[in-house]
């Protein structure tokens, strides 16, 4: 891997980890396309660190006020605004994601063929697009629910969708997304709370590699910088552009990028 390559690997990162068509996949498929040598899970991992720091970055303001709420008011539930419901709601979806990906881990690291990513591609295309059609048809949704009450079933079904997103393919962000709309949140919130769930699996992936990490050379480190530097700056400018366009366009047009990925996989790859 040269610095053109990570290069590479962090700008297609950032443009595909924020948008539903799956940043892994695309990862996962480049080695092939690129005829190099897969550069194995640790560099996807730090890819994802660059587009982590950019929702930090992104959503500092969000992050900030949700982080004055942990404190002990949390575990009293008579008492409650805003950021206290919204922090508690995220806590299920982060704990409920981190038990069932620790379970589908084992079956996870064979699912990197090819003929799993396009089928992965297709399916989870089309479910984001059926739910996307029916609630773009809805008149009414959830406003803010997460920030209104304790909403424990839709957390946790949220946070078992992002867990199904270990599998390349999926779309981290698409399968969300689709479970958030098909729950009733709105487009704009449900993009919102997409994100910022990406940000504790992450993280917590990244300190489970840090002795692989330590134990690269120099010249690694160097390249892992400058993929995670590219996937950073791209991955903040396609945040900002998504969020704009999320309320005013229709997931139809990702789910057809990714039938036609699937495609382009199918013809040239497999």
């Amino acid at each position: 891997m040269n610095a053109l390559e990570a290069t590479i690997y962090g700008v297609i990162q950032g443009l595909s980890e924020f948008l539903p068509v799956s940043s892994s996949g695309h990862l996962a498929l480049l080695p092939h396309i690129m005829k190099i040598q897969d550069p194995g899970v640790v560099f996807d991992l730090m890819m994802h660190l660059g587009t982590a720091l950019a929702v930090i970055v992104y959503f500092r303001k969000d992050l900030f006020l949700h982080a004055q709420s942990l404190n002990l008011k949390l575990i009293n539930f008579n008492h409650g605004n805003s950021s206290l419901w919204f922090t508690r709601n995220f806590i299920i979806s982060t704990f409920v994601s981190v038990v069932c990906i620790v379970l589908l881990l084992p079956i996870s690291k064979l699912a990197r063929d090819p003929s799993i990513i396009v089928f992965n591609l297709s399916f989870f295309g089309l479910i984001l697009w059926l739910v996307d059609r029916s609630h773009w048809k809805r008149s009414s949704h959830l406003d803010s629910p997460m920030e209104k009450g304790l909403q424990w079933k839709m957390a946790a079904l949220i946070g078992m969708a992002q867990a199904i997103a270990i599998f390349p393919g999926v779309s981290r962000s698409g399968i969300t997304l689709s479970a958030a709309l098909l729950l009733g949140m709105k487009r704009k919130e449900a993009g919102s709370y997409s994100f910022l769930m990406s940000l504790p699996i992450i993280l917590a992936g990244i300190l489970k590699e840090i002795p692989d990490l330590l134990n690269s050379s120099q010249e690694n480190l160097s390249v892992l910088l400058i993929g995670v530097l590219s996937s950073f700056t791209v991955g903040f400018l396609t945040i900002h552009f998504f969020m704009g366009l999320i309320a005013r366009i229709k997931l139809f047009y990702f789910a057809l990028y990714r039938w036609i990925l699937a495609a382009a996989i199918l013809y040239f790859v497999i």
